[in-house]
């Protein structure tokens, strides 16, 4: 009589912003992108894009698809595919990316990790070891 079909509901992209004179302390997780022009200090995680203004400030962990950083971070920041540094932005910490835009000027003091990169070097260092053997 009634059809066991459920309606798939569509998947929203919420778009978070933390404004210029908020201050947050936490943890955040949302599927949505993040547009921070306040401070944060704790951990943010998103499937999505964090962009940090120009009067942002972060302190704590990111995790996200890609971010554009115009202001202030620092600590461990993960972007799957893009990191996007605008003139200027401060970076400091260690930064793990898929890949890596630079603006003159943007201030880098970070250890970067670029996932190809590791990638690559493995499968080159696994064939040069069965050469040998």
């Amino acid at each position: 009589m009634f059809s066991e079909k459920r309606e798939k509901l569509p998947i929203v992209s919420e778009r978070n912003v933390v404004g210029k004179n908020t201050s947050i302390v936490g943890n955040v997780n949302s599927e949505g992108d993040f547009r921070i022009d306040g401070s944060v200090e704790g951990n943010i995680k998103t499937a999505g894009k964090v962009v940090i203004g120009e009067y942002g400030c972060v302190k704590g962990e990111i995790e996200c698809d890609t971010a554009d950083i115009e202001g202030k971070f620092t600590g461990e920041l993960k972007a799957l595919s893009l990191l996007s540094l605008k003139s200027k932005a401060v970076i400091t910490g260690n930064v793990y990316i898929g890949k890596l835009s630079v603006e003159p000027g943007a201030e880098f003091n970070a250890t970067c990790t670029m996932k190809g990169v590791i990638k690559e070097m493995n499968h080159g260092q696994s064939q040069q070891e069965k050469s040998v053997s």
